[in-house]
C-alpha cells in the first residue's frame, strides 16, 4: 500500500523557488528557469530547505476558508495565535514561555538582520560556528558588523564545537552576539545540553548575547532530544532570543511568519524599536497568520507522520551510498531533514564537484563552500521529498560518479 507522502506534486506554474528556479552559474543574484518538467533531463532540486510533501489537512483548510471571505486587508495577530505558539512551547519542548515575550517577524533571517542592528554597532563582533547557514554571514555583513568565525570540529563521523576556541574568540571585546544553530544546519547536529550549557556559560561569562536559530527545533530524528537554549537555566533565557516558526515545521517557509522569543524586557523594547524604525512592526501576512495558528494548534499528528518517513529516507540514503557510492559518506544528520554529504574522496574540486551535481547528474544541490570555507567538498542534500525523487536523485549521482575517469 503507497504512503500518501510518496506522491509526488506537480509544481508547475506555482513560481516555486526549488523546482522552476535555479541560480545563474554567472552572476549568483540572478536567478533563471530551469524547466524541470523535460522527461528524465529534468533537474531534481534538492538544495532549498522546503518539503515536497503537502501541508497538514486542517492547515490547508484553514486557509481556503480564510480564501473564500473574500477579503484580504492587513491582518493583526490575536491573543489565540500568540496562545498556540506558547501551548506548541509547552507540549513539545516542556517550555513555559508568556505571550508578551513573542514578536511576529516575516521570517527568521530577516529577523536575524534586525536583530544584528539593534544589538551591534558598526565594527562589533557576531561569533558563528561554520560550516553553517550561509544567510547568518549576509545577515552580520550587511548590517556593518564583522563576522568571527569558530568552526565546528569535524572528527570523520560527527562535528563538535571547538570549545576551546569558543572560549577565545568570545573574550574579543569587540563580540557582541553569537548566533547558534540549533539543531545545526547543515551537519544536523542536535546538541546535546551539555554542550549547549557550555556553550551559553562561555558566552555569558563573556557578555556575549545568544541569538539562538532553532527553526529546525521540531524537526528530530529517532534517538535524539532538542533542548531549547532557554529551557537549561534562567540566566541563559535573560541573555538570549530565540528564533522559531512553523516554516520548517509544516512547510510554510512562502507564508513569511516566524515568533521571535525574548524573555529579557529590555532587549525586547531594543528589537522592537528597530522593527518600527525598519518600518516592519506590522508582521505576518493575511494567510500566514491562519496557517502558522492552524499549524500549532492541529499539525501535530502530520508532524508525527513525516518524522517518521524522513527516518525511513535517511536511512534509504544511507544504505544506497554506502553500497552504491561508497567514495560518499554521509554525515549522519541527528535532525532537520538535510544530510550533509562529505564527497572529498572524489578528489574534485569546487567547480568540478558542481558540474558533476548539475551538470552530469542534473541534481541540484547546495554546495559545501556556501555555507563557509570549511565546507568545501561537502553537499547539502534535502530528502524531504517522495522517496521515488530521492531514489531518482541517488541513481544519477551514482551514474555520475561512475563516470568519472579513475
Amino acid at each position: 500500500m503507497a504512503h500518501p507522502l510518496d506522491e509526488e506534486l506537480d509544481r508547475r506554474g506555482t513560481d516555486s523557488l526549488k523546482w522552476e528556479f535555479i541560480q545563474s552559474a554567472d552572476d549568483p543574484e540572478r536567478w533563471e528557469r530551469t524547466d524541470q518538467f523535460r522527461g528524465k533531463d529534468r533537474v531534481l532540486p534538492m538544495w532549498v530547505a522546503d518539503m515536497d510533501f503537502r501541508c497538514p489537512e486542517p492547515v490547508i483548510q484553514a486557509v481556503i476558508a480564510r480564501a473564500q471571505q473574500g477579503v484580504y486587508g492587513y491582518t493583526m495577530p490575536g491573543e489565540d495565535l500568540y496562545a498556540a505558539v506558547g501551548n506548541w512551547m509547552k507540549r513539545r519542548h516542556d517550555w513555559e514561555i508568556d505571550p508578551d515575550w513573542i514578536s511576529l517577524t516575516s521570517g527568521v533571517v530577516s529577523a536575524l538582520h534586525i536583530l544584528v542592528r539593534a544589538f551591534t554597532s558598526a565594527g562589533d563582533r557576531v561569533l558563528i560556528q561554520p560550516p553553517v547557514y550561509y544567510p547568518f554571514f549576509s545577515a552580520i555583513q550587511n548590517n556593518a558588523a564583522e563576522v568571527l568565525t569558530s568552526p565546528l570540529i569535524y572528527d570523520g563521523g560527527r562535528y563538535q564545537m571547538d570549545f576551546e576556541d569558543l572560549e577565545a574568540k568570545a573574550g574579543d571585546p569587540r563580540v557582541k552576539l553569537a548566533i547558534l544553530c540549533s539543531p545545526h544546519n547543515p551537519v544536523g547536529r542536535v546538541w546535546s545540553r551539555d554542550e549547549l550549557t557550555r556553550f551559553g556559560e562561555i558566552c555569558l561569562r563573556n557578555k556575549v548575547l545568544v541569538i539562538a536559530d532553532e527553526i529546525h527545533g521540531d524537526l528530530i530524528l529517532k534517538g535524539n532530544h532538542f533542548t531549547p537554549f532557554a529551557t537549561i537555566r534562567r540566566d541563559f533565557a535573560e541573555h538570549s532570543v530565540t528564533c522559531v516558526a512553523p516554516s520548517k515545521t509544516f512547510n510554510l517557509a512562502g507564508l513569511k511568519t516566524s515568533a521571535i522569543i525574548i524573555p529579557d524586557a529590555g532587549r525586547r523594547a531594543a528589537f522592537r524599536q528597530e522593527l518600527r524604525n525598519a518600518g516592519l512592526q506590522l508582521a505576518g501576512t493575511t494567510f500566514g497568520v491562519v496557517a502558522f495558528k492552524a499549524a500549532y494548534e492541529h499539525g501535530e499528528p502530520w508532524l508525527e507522520q513525516v518524522l517518521e518517513y524522513l527516518q525511513g529516507n535517511l536511512e534509504y540514503l544511507e544504505a544506497y551510498v554506502n553500497e552504491h557510492i561508497p567514495q560518499i559518506e554521509v554525515v549522519r544528520p541527528e535532525g532537520t531533514y538535510l544530510a550533509w554529504l562529505d564527497c572529498r574522496r572524489l578528489g574534485l574540486n569546487k567547480v568540478e564537484l558542481k558540474h558533476l551535481m548539475r551538470e552530469e547528474a542534473r541534481v541540484y544541490l547546495d554546495e559545501g563552500d556556501i555555507f563557509g570555507p570549511e565546507g568545501e567538498g561537502f553537499e547539502r542534500i534535502n530528502f524531504a521529498c517522495p522517496r521515488s525523487i530521492l531514489s531518482e536523485a541517488l541513481d544519477r549521482i551514482r551514474k555520475a560518479v561512475a563516470g568519472l575517469p579513475n
